[in-house]
């Protein structure tokens, strides 16, 4: 049989994977050895599948992903999102600008329901600290076959003054640079005319296989509501997205499943932190995670593997941006409003 022909396959949960298994494998072994050893909650974060997903984002480039993905160690080891609990962000979501929706979609995924028009704030950081929450709650949620979520934007009662661009270029950097491949599909729900100019601005800072996952739809478009009803069960779909559930955000409701979460988010660390010290009777250091592999380490200059990670990425980086211009000038169309 001709190998070629099964070098694309999708798997169940909609995820597309380029190479074969085997060939998936001795690329993810390779990341693991070029990572070197990490420990704690940075070694949990690193499954065989998160290291997929980097090297699917980077397009199975190894030193890639490596980058990409010592890059995320290092923001979470600063930036602990696994901590964020609902007390920290609760002023944030009182609007219910995002939430994780009671319905999934018809693979299962978790629906994240966003509404522009509901912005309470204007700090960019309070922001992206709730987006960070909403994310690893939604990842929490899934189900164990799945990777990928749905955002559902309600456009709604729109005015250009609910966004700000500072806002969205941090929001596309931490979703793309540390959730990779962790969007599925994003429908924008009657966005108005006037939306069109901020999404031209907006679509620079996304890359081509993010805006691919795009969707306009249209409540008053035929092919719209097919659109929605392929991908949800409209019983359970909200009204405003034009399903039969319930349209009704309850604060003090939302509260209350989200303090059960961080119960369940604290639990789902501390049981596989306590598999991986059942399996792990010495502890090993946590690597340089360095972001800019161009730059020399201060620190855990005992660390072989860091280094020689950091010291291979240095030899290629002049020919890594060349290579970069060429992979995203494959003509990857852009989605564009009614």
């Amino acid at each position: 049989m001709n190998s070629k022909s099964n070098r694309k396959s999708t798997t169940s949960n909609g995820c597309e994977n380029a190479l074969a298994p085997e060939e998936q494998k001795q690329k993810i072994d390779e990341v693991r050895k070029l990572i070197g050893p990490i420990s704690g909650k940075l070694a949990l974060f690193c499954s065989d599948s998160t290291i997929s997903r980097y090297l699917r984002a980077r397009n199975w480039n190894v030193k890639k992903a490596v980058k990409m993905l010592k890059a995320t160690l290092k923001w979470r080891l600063e930036y602990k999102p696994e901590n964020l609990r609902w007390d920290d962000v609760s002023s944030e979501a009182e609007t219910g600008k995002i939430y994780r929706s009671n319905c999934k979609d018809k693979l299962g995924r978790t629906v994240l329901v966003m509404r522009p028009r509901c912005q309470n704030t204007k700090s960019t950081k309070g922001q992206i600290k709730y987006l960070v929450y909403c994310m690893e709650n939604a990842i929490v949620n899934l189900g164990e076959d799945q990777e990928q979520m749905v955002w559902l934007i309600d456009f709604h009662g729109f005015n250009i003054s609910h966004l700000s661009l500072k806002v969205t270029k941090e929001t596309a950097h931490v979703l793309q640079e540390h959730y990779p491949e962790r969007l599925g599909l994003a429908i924008l729900y009657d966005p108005p005319k006037i939306f069109e100019p901020f999404w031209k601005m907006a679509k620079p800072f996304l890359e081509p296989k993010t805006v691919k996952k795009v969707n306009f739809v249209y409540a008053d478009d035929p092919n719209s509501k097919k659109i929605m009803e392929d991908m949800f069960d409209t019983s359970e779909l909200e009204a405003s997205f034009g399903g039969k559930g319930s349209a009704d955000f309850d604060i003090k409701e939302y509260a209350e499943r989200m303090r059960e979460d961080d119960k369940k988010v604290a639990a789902f660390w501390a049981t596989m932190q306590k598999d991986q010290n059942s399996h792990h009777s010495e502890t090993v250091n946590v690597p340089c995670l360095e972001a800019n592999t161009n730059s020399s380490s201060d620190s855990d200059t005992s660390n072989k593997n860091a280094q020689m990670s950091s010291s291979h990425d240095d030899d290629d980086d002049d020919g890594e941006q060349e290579e970069e211009e060429e992979e995203e000038g494959d003509g990857e169309s852009f989605p564009s409003s009614r």
